[in-house]
Order: structure tokens, then sequence, then C-alpha cells
């Protein structure tokens, strides 16, 4: 994986890709946590810890792209959420990762 911290060779820490799928629960009491655990996903993302975020209501499941060292480091991220006593978690280390964002844009001649 390249190491995303260290673009010049370095030596700073070598941070992978970890794939989190998240299967929640919900209560009555769910919902007043959504808007500290939304603080904190936000606080994650402008930091470069997380790729991406998503959540399915229906499936009531969430998809999350980590930068870390390990899946220990995961877990800790994970835990400091208000909503993480209602998860149920999977964590993959990545192999490959790849979408339009990574992509130079299109040449477009005028």
């Amino acid at each position: 994986m390249e190491n995303l911290n260290d673009p010049l060779g370095t030596g700073a820490k070598q941070l992978n890709k970890y794939q989190v799928t998240v299967h929640f629960d919900m209560d009555e009491a769910f919902m007043t946590y959504v808007p500290p655990h939304r603080v904190y996903i936000n606080s994650l993302i402008e930091k470069n810890i997380l790729d991406y975020y998503t959540v399915s209501m229906e499936s009531q499941k969430s998809w999350m792209v980590f930068n870390a060292a390990n899946k220990l480091e995961v877990e800790e991220y994970l835990s400091k959420s208000p909503l993480y006593k209602y998860w149920t978690i999977e964590i993959d280390e990545l192999f490959v990762y790849d979408g339009q964002s990574y992509r130079l844009p299109a040449v477009q001649l005028n």
C-alpha cells in the first residue's frame, strides 16, 4: 500500500486502507446519539483518517474506509463513536482501492 503520510519517503508510519462494515440495531435512544456521532465522523474525515462514510437505514448497515496502521487502530477510532455500543463490526484490510476520484481528469480539447 502507498504510504499516505509520507509521499517523499521521509520515514513516516505506513498507513493501510481498511473497509469497515457496521451492522447496527436501533432503539429509542439511537437517534439522540446521531448528532454527536456525525461531529466525530466529520472530524475523522477532515483529518484524512476516514475516506468515506455511508449509511443504509434500509439494511441498517454502514460502510467506511479508514487510513490506519493496523486493525487495532481502526477499532480504537470506532470505539470513540457515541453509536459504538449499537454496532457489530467487520474490519478488512484492502488490497485494491480505486475509483473516479483517484483518476486524472479527462482531457478536453477546445
